[in-house]
Order: structure tokens, then sequence, then C-alpha cells
């Protein structure tokens, strides 16, 4: 049966729009359009209808009155973890001690120290430990979320966490992407023979994530270190023959190729690029490929920020999120994630709406749907408290600023 929920009396909307929103680049991205005293009607989980309070429909099976509250798309999270067993924060305190991030993974710890933990605990327990997460994820304004393997490093316990995020998928009124990363390290007992273990990827693992389409896309850590530019080429051609578009791990700690491999094989996106030269950027303005950063990666390793100003300046658009994982990003609170993207890449709060809206919608494949408001797109929202702007959202980064959240056109 039908079911309609009406916010009336908003003080304003952000995000609207009449028609499909492109990827935003360049100047684009410092544009958003915005509604006063507007109202939203809703059916369902769609948006029917928005506007002007003049044209308010008189009543619905649910009302909600948004007096003196703003109205937002909510956020869309184009590269996360969260499904993992628990935290390192021993690890936080070596990096305190100026140990590396290559030093804390050559000892074992790092991915593999994740992985381990991932192992040894029971699917039950971990789709517990992840719900938690993604609820907290979704309280902070997260709609629509993207969920990477990559801790499991086994046929097993890859599988494990793709069965996971796939209840995550079934159970959460959120919006979930399956990605998977079981190119993230080389185990313990591959460490002497990578080609074994990229066999074990791609004539173990994929043939059945294909079978019980676990997984939307593939990614791998291109990296110094970790896997190089040719063996993340037959990795993603691999995923390809299984219907896995690409995702990677590019240009995090040193200029790695990633970027240029991601774009070769038509990558949905290329996320990290805190170390990207001239070539790089040359090579993004000439592909269709997504730029993603994530500045609380490198708030939290205290590493070189991607230069988001330059690519925007350049005309490059980008997606912003949050990287939420144990080792690197310990949080997927988005709100703090657009505070560290303008104060560290001098971006503007316009900027990085989009870059966490309707640019991360794009990143996900979901720039049709999610990222905007908008007649016919998916009623998931955010409600802000009282007098709260987008400018002032940002700005008072450490106050909690949303009062209510409707997904699937539903409060919740």
């Amino acid at each position: 049966m039908s079911q309609t929920l009406l916010i009336k009396h908003i003080r304003k909307i952000y995000g609207t729009t009449t028609s499909d929103i492109p990827f935003k680049k360049g100047k684009e991205m410092a544009v958003v359009n915005t509604q006063d005293n507007g109202f939203i009607l809703i059916e369902n989980d769609i948006i029917r209808a928005w506007g002007d309070m003049s044209q308010c429909p008189a009543t619905a099976d649910i009302v909600i009155d948004a007096t003196g509250k703003s109205v937002l798309p909510a956020w869309c999270d184009s590269h996360t973890h969260i499904v993992f067993a628990q935290g390192r924060e021993l690890e936080y305190v070596d990096k305190l001690k100026g140990r590396s991030y290559e030093e804390i993974a050559a000892k074992g710890g790092g991915i593999l120290n994740s992985a381990k933990k991932l192992q040894e605990l029971s699917e039950d327990e971990l789709y517990e430990r992840s719900l938690i997460r993604l609820n907290e994820v979704i309280s902070n304004g997260t709609g629509a979320i993207e969920i990477k393997s990559g801790y499991g490093l086994t046929v097993e316990s890859e599988l494990k966490m793709l069965r996971v995020i796939q209840r995550l998928k079934n159970t959460s009124h959120a919006t979930i992407k399956s990605t998977f990363l079981g190119a993230h390290a080389f185990p313990q007992e591959y460490r002497n023979n990578r080609a074994g273990y990229i066999d074990l990827l791609i004539n173990e693992m994929l043939p059945q994530i294909g079978e019980q389409k676990l997984a939307d896309y593939i990614d791998v850590f291109c990296e110094k270190g970790f896997f190089s530019v040719e063996e993340t080429d037959t990795i993603l051609k691999a995923g390809l023959h299984y219907g896995l578009k690409a995702k990677i791990h590019a240009n995090q700690l040193n200029i790695s190729g990633g970027v240029q491999v991601g774009i070769a094989n038509h990558a949905v996106s290329v996320d990290h690029l805190e170390a990207v030269g001239e070539a790089e950027l040359e090579a993004l303005q000439k592909s269709e490929t997504i730029p993603t950063v994530l500045p609380s990666c490198s708030f939290f390793l205290n590493i070189p920020y991607a230069p988001a100003r330059k690519m925007i300046d350049q005309g490059l658009g980008i997606a912003i999120a949050t990287d939420f994982n144990p080792g690197s990003s310990p949080s997927g609170n988005i709100p703090l994630l657009m505070a560290l993207a303008c104060n560290h890449m001098r971006l503007i709060p316009d900027e990085v709406f989009n870059g966490v809206t309707i640019n991360g919608a794009h990143a996900m494949e979901l720039g049709h749907s999610h990222g905007a408001i908008g007649v016919g797109r998916k009623a998931n929202l955010i409600i802000t408290k009282q007098n709260t702007s987008l400018d002032y959202m940002v700005y008072s980064f450490g106050s909690r600023h949303i009062d209510q959240m409707i997904l699937n056109g539903r409060p919740c």
C-alpha cells in the first residue's frame, strides 16, 4: 500500500534539481541549488514533489514540521572498509612514536593484523560489529555507502566479509555497494610467492564471488610494497570477466602508476591521490574516471593531502569519502570530514557538499538516484536542527547538527 510523507515549512532545501545532474567538475563544484521556505512530498521511498510552501499539499499520511530547519540529501560515502573485526589503537600509539605505515606493516601489523583478527571471528559476530558501525554512520547522515572486503586475505574469510556486506544490504535502510578487495595486501605465507596469491584471487576467489553475486566492484591496492601496476592490471581484467568494474587504491604513498592503470581499465574511480603529479592530473582530465580524495586518512596518518584545490581549479571534479577503516581512518563521520576538507584542502563548503553528495553518488554509479533532491529520486534525506545552514554545519564541526534521518522515505 502506498504511503506518503510530507516535510513542510523547511527553512532551506539544499541540493535541489529538476533534471539529472552529471558529475560536477571545476566551477560547477561550487554551485548548490537551493529552495527557501519549501516542502518535500515523498511517496513510499521516492520524492514525488518539492517546491515553495505556496504549492505544498494539504496533508499526507505522515507530516513533519521542519520550521527553522534545513533539509539536505543524505551523504554518499563511496569508499569505506567498515566490515572489520576490531580497532588497531595500539598501532596508533606506534605511529605517535614515529613508526611509519610501512614499518608497522613490515612487522605484521597494518592490514595483516586486521586480517588475522577477522579470520578468527565468526561471521555472525562480524556482522553484528559491522552493523553497529553502519548504524553509527547513518546517524551522522550517510544514506549510501560502498563497503570493501580486504581484511580476509583467504578464500573463506574474503567470502565471509562479502557475505556480511550482503547481509547489511538486506537488513539496512542504507543503499550499499560491495567491493571485492582481496588484493589489499599479500598474506604472510605468500610473501615469497606473489604469483601464487594472485592465482588464488583469480582462480578461487573470483569464480565464487561471481557465482554468488557477492560484489559490484573489484579494487586493488596499487602501491609500492603492495601490488604492482602489472599485477593490478591482471587482477582488474580478471574481475571484469565476472562483471566487476574497477575501483582503485591509487597513489596514497607514492606516485605508483595506479591512476594510469585504473584509467586504462575504465575504473569508476581512483581513490586516495595524496601523491599525484601533472601526468596523473592530465590523465584524469582526459578520462571519465572519478578522482576520489580521502582527507581523514591524511589527517590520521599525518601525510600530505590530495591536491583537491588544484584539481578543481584545473577543471577536474572530485568525490570525497571517509575511508572508514581501523588502520588509517577510524571514522565515518562525514560532517567532520567536510571540515577537514575545507580547512586542509582549502575547499569551500559548497564544493565539499557536492563532493559528499552528488559526486559521491556518481562514484558508486548512483548519480541518477542519490545525492540530490529531485522528483523521482531516492528519499534519503537529512533534516538538520533549527537554524543550521550548510556553512554553519561545516564551520561548527564539533557540534551535532543532524536532527533526523529519512531513509527509503521513512524516519529512522
